[in-house]
């Protein structure tokens, strides 16, 4: 993960209009900005070098050099594009009629799940999952195309730790949940374009009593990824609901698998008594042994 798109985005709300609207530029156009001067990003930008260096000195640098030194160094290749995103995937998908789709998509779901993976950064990966297994409670969130991943996670989550619920809008007393959460709490929320404002709302209200935010998105500038501790991007083309849910569901695999996989007694003992609740009551249909 390239350090100077986490500066920016921690310190997002912090800047002024014009500041925002290069930093903007600095995090959708990097390879214009690893070359061009801090006057002409400005002029770009409609703003002056000198609110380009302020910005700098926001983020920590001790110059613009500093700054375009490292996007230099860590530089991505943009993938964002202009078009619509279903018209894209119409056009694209009729392109593959007469080609090998399940070769097609099986090396395409592969590469998006390996960038998910590797745009991670390592530490707060751990601090995450030690943030979730200490938590007292954990609340999963997400609408539309995120509510089948936030249900699967909840669900999951109650496996490897418990304490885990789902806020799923109307049907949910939002000012009940609310009204439990505190510091001990962390909160998943998962959300992508395009954006529904409720998920955005509860995250403002989660982090305003200090629940810990764990953010699943596509952009570190997204609503929720502003507000959040945690961010954890899918890398996919759009539309990511579509072209992300493979990488959106092996993400999340991740980090029940880490939970699982710890040795903290908190999680060896809720996975033992849940396998045995499971013993005691198990209401589903068993094949039934033929006499031999």
């Amino acid at each position: 993960m390239e350090k100077y798109t986490e500066n920016i985005r921690k310190n997002y709300n912090n800047m002024t209009k014009r500041q925002k609207m290069i930093a903007k530029y600095v995090m959708d156009f990097p390879k214009d900005v690893a070359f061009q001067t801090a006057k002409q990003i400005g002029k770009t930008c409609g703003a002056s070098e000198t609110t380009v260096i302020r910005l700098c000195y926001i983020l920590g640098y001790s110059g613009f050099s500093e700054l375009q030194k490292e996007i230099q160094t860590s530089l991505l290749e943009d993938t964002t594009t202009n078009t619509n995103p279903i018209d894209n995937f119409r056009e694209k998908s009729n392109t593959l009629k007469n080609t090998n789709l399940i070769q097609h998509v099986m090396e395409q779901d592969s590469a998006y799940v390996k960038a998910t993976l590797e745009d991670m950064d390592a530490i707060q990966y751990q601090q995450a999952i030690e943030k979730l297994i200490e938590a007292d409670n954990r609340i999963v969130l997400g609408f539309r195309s995120s509510y089948g991943p936030a249900s699967w996670l909840m669900f999951a989550l109650n496996i490897v730790i418990g304490n885990t619920i789902q806020y799923r809008g109307e049907i949910e007393d939002a000012n009940y949940l609310l009204s439990h959460v505190d510091e001990n709490t962390v909160m998943v929320a998962i959300s992508f374009p395009r954006y529904v404002q409720e998920t955005l709302a509860f995250v403002k209200a989660a982090k305003k009593k200090g629940a810990c935010i764990i953010a699943i998105t596509d952009d570190r500038l997204s609503p929720i990824g502003q507000y959040a501790d945690f961010v954890f991007r899918v890398i996919a083309e759009v539309p990511i609901p579509l072209k992300g849910i493979t990488p959106t569901f092996s993400l999340l695999n991740l980090l029940v698998t880490s939970i699982a996989a710890s040795d903290n007694p908190k999680v060896q003992n809720h996975m033992a008594e849940y396998g045995q609740s499971s013993s005691e009551f198990y209401p589903f249909t068993q094949k039934e042994k033929k006499d031999v």
